[in-house]
């Protein structure tokens, strides 16, 4: 079930939320866990043994960790069984062929499909037993809200990566007042305006294909994709951090207007930042982090931007696309990072190693990718520009400027101003009735409405 459809947004949630606010309080963590069932199981009903045993497993580990502090054999115990479920759903077939590539054998694949979500509610998982390891964190005594926290809908396939300690509190005890639910329906009614209205549209663009290609078309799709992947990711993050306010819980926030930064560094800062903040906290630090010599230092980055990649995706190209940021992040740290002075050119520089670093994520193998680099920069004999670049140019001008627009924080800006002079109490209810409309137009018109991080 996605978000961004009629059964979810006029049915399921309007259904779970009525349900969540009329029963008591001791009941509300067993209507989201029920919710957050029938949720998962509507698409992936084959899998949702596989989440509840995942559950079972992170809460009885960390049970245990309370009766045995610092017990280091149970951590490991913890952390081998949840990489053995990642490895083996998400992993198998593609090492599988990499070793009959590389060995000539013929080992048959396994054939298995993507459990929705699992990268995401593996990597909970981890970190609720690595706080309780540390001390950072409290076990959860009761299996019912522990399950609550791993398989909470609004985050549950595609993030932000919540640790238990970001909503431990709102577990035990929370409430839900008139300010913070209109709060979380604006934040989720931009959310899903992201996702339907710019993501899908623009997403139009970077999924076609025409027979006469040029160096302009290339482009084109490129940055269509730039733009399609972060609306779709943010739209989401947003609809997660609304629904969650909506229920009484504080999501921590996914993105940061990543495109106005000027320097890779900074936009790993402001992109996707739960999971920067994942890999930083239980990998790197634990590796040395920076204080370490150089050559550890470059170890250090590598590891985490190659466990970064292959955290995408099962395929070369996502472990390229890793190690493609690692070396940027080094060449910035030990190279020229001191020189991206300036406002126009450190800006120019990040969205061109943006775009490219999306056509790698993109492309369906790594040679696809540096083919389709190679036509955007006239190495495909392809003229430079045609007729049908233009069209579709002229097509779709206004939506890259609101795409554009839409990646700043402008709009959130001018939002603030009429609400503090009382304009915005009356054009904010208009302005998400509006959206809604026109989703709903959209949603019953169309056709394209893929989530692409649900593959992840």
């Amino acid at each position: 079930m996605l978000f961004s459809s009629i059964t979810f947004l006029f049915f399921f949630l309007p259904v779970t939320l009525g349900l969540h606010q009329l029963v008591p309080r001791r009941w509300k963590n067993h209507v989201l866990l029920a919710a957050s069932v029938v949720f998962y199981a509507s698409g992936e009903p084959v899998y949702i043994a596989l989440l509840a045993f995942s559950a079972l497993v992170g809460w009885l580990h960390g049970l245990y960790m309370t009766r045995h502090p610092r017990c280091r054999p149970v951590l490991v115990s913890a952390i081998v069984f949840n990489l053995a479920f990642l490895l083996f759903f998400k992993y198998a077939d593609f090492l599988t062929g990499s070793v009959n590539a590389l060995l000539g054998t013929s080992i048959p694949a396994l054939g298995l499909s993507l459990p929705i979500g699992i990268s995401f509610y593996t990597f909970q998982n981890m970190s609720y037993v690595l706080d309780v390891y540390r001390g950072d964190s409290k076990a959860e005594a009761n299996f019912a809200s522990y399950a609550t926290y791993l398989c909470l809908f609004p985050q549950l396939i595609a993030g932000p990566i919540v640790r238990y300690s970001d909503v431990a509190r709102e577990l035990r005890e929370r409430t839900v007042d008139t300010e913070q639910f209109s709060r979380g329906v604006v934040r989720f009614a931009v959310g899903l305006g992201k996702k339907v209205l710019l993501a899908n549209s623009i997403g139009v663009l970077a999924e076609l294909t025409v027979p006469e290609g040029s160096v302009l078309f290339s482009w084109l799709r490129a940055i269509a994709y730039t733009f399609q992947i972060y609306f779709d990711f943010a739209g989401y993050s947003d609809m997660a951090v609304g629904m969650g306010a909506m229920m009484g819980f504080r999501f921590p926030e996914n993105f940061d207007y990543p495109y106005l930064s000027r320097s890779v560094t900074e936009f790993w800062r402001r992109w996707h930042m739960t999971l920067g903040g994942w890999f930083r906290d239980y990998v790197y630090i634990p590796l040395g982090g920076s204080r370490v010599s150089r050559w550890k230092l470059v170890r250090n980055v590598l590891v985490v931007w190659m466990l970064t990649g292959i955290w995408h995706g099962a395929s070369w190209n996502f472990l390229l696309w890793g190690l493609y940021y690692g070396l940027f992040l080094l060449a910035e740290k030990l190279l020229w990072g001191k020189y991206l002075k300036g406002t126009v050119f450190p800006h120019v520089y990040v969205l061109l190693a943006t775009v490219l670093g999306f056509v790698l994520f993109h492309s369906a193998t790594a040679s696809d990718a540096l083919a389709e680099i190679g036509r955007m920069f006239g190495l495909g004999g392809l003229p430079v520009v045609n007729a049908t670049a233009l069209y579709y140019l002229r097509s779709y001008a206004v939506l890259f400027v609101l795409c554009a627009l839409g990646s700043t924080p402008w709009p959130a800006r001018w939002a603030r101003k009429l609400q503090v002079r009382g304009i915005g109490t009356v054009l904010q209810p208009l302005a998400v009735g509006a959206c809604l409309v026109l989703v709903t137009a959209c949603l019953v018109d169309g056709s394209f409405n893929p989530f692409l991080y649900f593959r992840f």
